[in-house]
């Protein structure tokens, strides 16, 4: 890397290093969605997260033991909040392990993206600070192989793909 590319790079990172400690990004949503307000792709910290409507249920998972309380946006508001098309989402982790989740999906009783679990945010290490959870113990049809591995864990960003 030249002087130059390496002056401008570390002055990029610095800036992204100070826009992110102020308002610290834990989620971010692109692709076929309406324009944010900033005109980029859609950035959510966790208290704009906690802006949005809100679900909670109790459920068990093939992860956890017991049942858990998982308290989160339902993907279906957070998908008309920024204004997504029908299709797939790519749902990506911070460990960029990625599952494809068809925006039908996304219903009324249906997934939530959890960012609490019994009452505590989740760390990276304990499956969070987001988890796609779906309703296992409200609907038996999710519980399969299928939606089990949509449950997406430590999730950082969400592209939208148009049928």
């Amino acid at each position: 890397m030249n002087m130059f590319k390496s002056v401008l790079f570390s002055a990029a990172a610095a800036a992204c290093l100070a826009t992110s400690a102020a308002s610290e990004t834990i989620l971010a949503v692109y692709g076929d969605v309406a324009t944010s307000s900033d005109g980029g792709a859609w950035s959510f910290s966790a208290e704009d997260l906690r802006t949005l409507p809100s679900e909670s249920f109790q459920t068990e998972t093939i992860w956890t033991e017991g049942e858990q309380t998982f308290v989160g946006v339902p993907l279906h508001s957070l998908l008309e909040h920024v204004g997504a098309s029908n299709g797939k989402l790519i749902a990506i982790a911070a460990n960029d392990y990625a599952v494809s989740i068809p925006t039908s999906d996304a219903v009324p009783n249906g997934p939530i993206v959890a960012y609490l679990r019994n009452g505590e945010e989740m760390s990276l290490r304990d499956k969070g600070p987001l988890w796609i959870v779906y309703p296992f113990a409200g609907n038996a049809a999710y519980k399969s192989e299928e939606y089990y591995s949509r449950s997406i864990w430590q999730l950082s960003q969400i592209e939208v793909v148009a049928n």
